[in-house]
């Protein structure tokens, strides 16, 4: 009987989705060449760009329609759900405009914030954090008053967090997909290892089996997707994506905060993603600003393939999720210093010496 529970909630849905996403992403692809998303390195001006040829972009479609079939058939349609794919699908509408017509990254992180707020507006939230020293620091304790035209509120801590951590997580996963397969593969991996913690709470409330399914859903579309996505891909997530990375997000947010293990399995691409903003403020340019100094960039340059480079992402995050199921909240709040501390200083270490290599030679 456990068994068929637990395949009920994990197997059948990855399955869906699996097949779903397989079988939607032969027939987006018609869609998307139709109405020209393509990411043409002859007209298309960013310095990521490592492809030669146009590659279709628009991969967020079958993503999200895959999730989609999925969530109708294993999960109920409810007060919780029900906003959080409406947000999910604006995401998708403005990925899909972005990957047509490139547009301002500013007009991009206002859609991002709106549709944290309908997730956040309509209760999902991140209510509590568990104190590394012991306890629980309650966050939907602390409000802050407001007065907006007259009328007084106040917004709580709670809601606040939960806002930056979905527009962070959106924008930072988008960033980590710069070769092809690195990004479905990362987000397999968390999803499967944010599913299997939030199976330990599966008895305790239903939006535990919510975050259970839906965790696997989004797995199984992501493994659909990669079988196009790898190397050399014949599609391209592109910024609709996005629309996947915010139901990762309110996956670990429902029923209990699993944020220290989110952050630990997303651990390369997070610390990556704070690096990149730090240098980009410190040398002067806006944080939304693109340049070609992400890690996979860097590895790229020192001659790594396309291939191993998504390798060493999905592994690590492998790595670091196990790691992440078997510790107490101090040992995932050690284990987050320590990937800070050496991945920041090996970030660090690439940087100096990459660019006293360009300075050599003139670049």
């Amino acid at each position: 009987m456990l068994n068929f529970i637990q395949n009920n909630i994990t197997f059948f849905p990855f399955v869906a989705a699996f097949i779903a996403t397989l079988l939607l992403t032969p027939f987006s692809l018609i869609f998307i060449k139709k109405i020209g998303l393509f990411d043409d390195p002859k007209t298309r001006n960013h310095p990521g760009i490592i492809h030669t040829k146009p590659i279709p972009r628009g991969g967020g479609i079958p993503l999200f329609f895959g999730i989609l079939v999925a969530s109708i058939i294993f999960l109920p349609i409810t007060k919780t759900t029900t906003p959080i794919f409406i947000a999910s699908f604006i995401a998708l509408v403005i990925g899909i405009l972005d990957d047509k017509f490139d547009i301002s990254p500013y007009i991009r992180f206002s859609i991002n914030i709106l549709c944290a707020l309908i997730v956040v507006g309509f209760g999902v939230s991140i209510p509590f954090i568990t104190n590394p020293m012991g306890g629980i620091l309650h966050l939907d304790a602390i409000g802050f008053p407001l007065n907006l035209l007259g009328i007084n509120f106040s917004i709580l801590l709670s809601d606040i967090v939960a806002i930056i951590w979905i527009v962070w997580v959106m924008n930072m996963l988008n960033w980590s997909k710069g070769v092809d397969g690195q990004m479905p593969g990362i987000v397999a991996i968390s999803a499967v290892v944010i599913g299997i913690l939030s199976m330990r709470f599966v008895q305790l409330d239903a939006n535990s089996i919510i975050a259970t399914k839906l965790s696997f859903i989004i797995a199984g579309a992501s493994v659909g997707f990669l079988i196009f996505n790898f190397y050399p891909a014949k599609i391209f997530p592109g910024y609709g994506a996005t629309s996947v990375y915010l139901l990762l997000t309110v996956v670990s947010m429902l029923s209990t905060a699993k944020l220290a293990t989110a952050i630990l399995v997303m651990g390369v691409p997070m610390v990556d993603g704070v690096f990149t903003i730090g240098r980009r403020i410190l040398s002067g340019h806006s944080p939304f600003w693109h340049d070609n100094k992400h890690l996979h960039h860097m590895l790229l340059k020192l001659g790594f393939g396309q291939r191993r480079i998504a390798l060493f992402y999905w592994s690590i995050s492998a790595i670091l999720g196990s790691i992440s199921l078997t510790l107490e909240s101090k040992g995932k709040i050690f284990a987050i210093i320590m990937l800070v501390v050496l991945l920041g200083g090996a970030l660090l270490f690439l940087h100096l010496i990459l660019k006293y290599k360009d300075n050599e030679t003139g670049i």
